[in-house]
């Protein structure tokens, strides 16, 4: 059975519905926020969605509990992480650590960010992981240069 973990539920909870609906049957969603797990969780409900843990967690300081994920989605917590003012480059390690022990090994992290290149991504999730698949986003081009506003990469647990 295939376990995913999903990072800052009010940024992702259409993955959270997505994977359910596609069959995913062991899907835990975690926030700092209790608020947001009390809104997530009312949703949920709604949706007949059985199949999805909701749990309220700091990923820095994550529960033991939380490992063995075959996927942890992130679309939005490591670019928060990384604008803390609080000693952001140690936060940013912890993150990683924190990520390395919720993952099996050859488990999957999918990051959307919209603050950091895939270059940089390359370079923050280098001790552990290796890029496994670029997804496409959307490019702009802006004095005769084009570029990505979001990057989005898919990493596998070494």
């Amino acid at each position: 059975m295939l376990q995913c973990l999903i990072l800052e539920l009010e940024m992702v909870f259409s993955w959270l519905n997505l994977l359910a609906k596609f069959g995913f049957s062991n899907i835990t969603g975690i926030d700092y926020s209790s608020s947001a797990i009390q809104l997530s969780g009312s949703i949920i409900e709604k949706e007949g969605l059985s199949n999805i843990k909701l749990k309220v967690e700091d990923f820095l300081n994550l529960s033991t509990k939380l490992s063995g994920f075959h996927l942890c989605i992130d679309k939005g917590t490591f670019d928060a992480i990384s604008l803390n003012p609080d000693n952001a480059i140690e936060k940013r390690k912890q993150y990683v650590k924190s990520l390395s022990g919720a993952l099996n090994v050859k488990g999957f992290f999918l990051i959307t960010s919209c603050n950091w290149t895939k270059e940089e991504l390359l370079d923050e999730f280098s001790e552990g992981f290796e890029l496994f698949e670029e997804l496409p986003t959307p490019t702009f081009s802006f004095g005769g240069r084009s570029g990505n506003s979001v990057t989005a990469l898919v990493f596998q647990k070494t």
